[in-house]
């Protein structure tokens, strides 16, 4: 579980990033939970998106994909989400 100034942290570095996660018309998908996986063990921190036809919001999304690929939720506003999990092996985010 992080704290305030973990997730301000983070939310602050998460800034500069590109999205790179996008959840569409279908949802969460095994697809998109896998692509969510292997970019937090490449990145450690991702932005997601969810396009205007999803079924879900961003908190929504941001929560499920967070349950499934064991990472924590740091933020969610408007459409954009942004998650975290450090490496298992040399972490590069000291938080």
């Amino acid at each position: 579980m992080l704290t305030s100034k973990q997730r301000a942290a983070l939310k602050s570095m998460a800034n500069s990033l590109d999205t790179i996660l996008y959840i569409g018309k279908s949802g969460v998908t095994d697809n998109v939970v896998t692509q969510a996986d292997e970019a937090l063990l490449a990145r450690e921190l991702i932005k997601g998106s969810v396009q205007q036809n999803a079924p879900l919001t961003a908190k929504e999304a941001m929560d499920e994909l967070a349950k499934a690929t064991g990472a924590e939720p740091v933020a969610a506003t408007g459409r954009k989400f942004v998650l975290y999990r450090p490496r298992p092996e040399n972490p590069t985010i000291r938080i």
